[in-house]
């Protein structure tokens, strides 16, 4: 028997429970920007560390998201809870949807910060062995996050960020990761799902680009909202976080009441 709890913590304590998944890049401190202004009094927010991330670096894989989603409901029956929401950025927002393949009567809403398509994002030439080699090389996390914010976001904040997900994540499982949240192609078995989709991505973001997401998430979704944030790239969490919040919670509270 699995005993492995993923390391999260709670914010507030309103009847709407929600999940917050991090990406590739980070550990649940990637919300520590949005934290101080979310509404706690309506919502529950549990940030969490993936396999291989924060309080998780040395937990045993598999690193993929198929395993991620089966701990998140873990997770929630551990807090007792029956339905929630899930938001997930990057990564995070592929698992959320491997959500909506195991456990769709569980979910209430998802929402994706420029997530990942169910259908994988498939690398190869110099941009596979830029993203396969990011494993190591503090360079190669430093472009990708460079490129997917336009290239307008100053030096510091980016050495900053490089040096946050380095001291942040376990190297042989970011590289793991990579394959899953890269390689998998699971869109039909989501594709249809009624539970309400939520895709908010930053027009600055040339990789997970709203044009993408119209592609992807809007036409598996028949309940699917796309927002696209001006000022924002791929880490809106950090470029625009009030505008994130007003968009992210407008969309949860439209569920109603627990």
């Amino acid at each position: 028997m699995n005993s492995f709890v993923l390391p999260h913590e709670l914010h507030g304590d309103g009847a709407h429970r929600v999940f917050a998944v991090h990406g590739w890049f980070a550990d649940r401190s990637a919300y520590a920007t949005v934290l101080p202004d979310l509404d706690r009094a309506s919502f529950t927010y549990v940030p969490v560390d993936l396999r291989g991330y924060g309080a998780a670096m040395d937990a045993e894989g598999p690193y993929t998201t198929t395993r991620a989603a089966a701990d998140l409901v873990a997770l929630a029956d551990r807090l007792g809870w029956t339905r929630f929401s899930v938001v997930g950025h990057s990564m995070g927002g592929a698992v959320a949807q491997r959500l909506l393949a195991l456990a769709p009567e569980r979910l209430r809403r998802i929402v994706g910060v420029s997530p990942v398509p169910a259908a994988g994002m498939p690398l190869s030439g110099e941009q596979g062995a830029l993203f396969t080699d990011a494993a190591h090389k503090a360079g190669n996390r430093r472009a990708i996050i460079d490129f997917t914010t336009g290239g307008r976001r100053p030096a510091a904040w980016l050495d900053r960020m490089v040096a946050a997900s380095l001291r942040r994540s376990d190297a042989k499982a970011f590289r793991a990761w990579l394959d899953s949240w890269a390689g998998e192609d699971f869109h039909a078995e989501v594709a249809g799902s009624e539970v309400p989709a939520l895709a908010v991505a930053g027009e600055l973001d040339p990789a997970l680009s709203p044009e993408l997401m119209r592609r992807t998430w809007l036409s598996w979704y028949p309940r699917g909202h796309l927002v696209a944030l001006p000022g924002a790239g791929h880490y809106a969490m950090d470029e625009t976080p009030l505008e994130l919040i007003r968009v992210v919670e407008d969309f949860l509270r439209a569920d109603g009441p627990a």
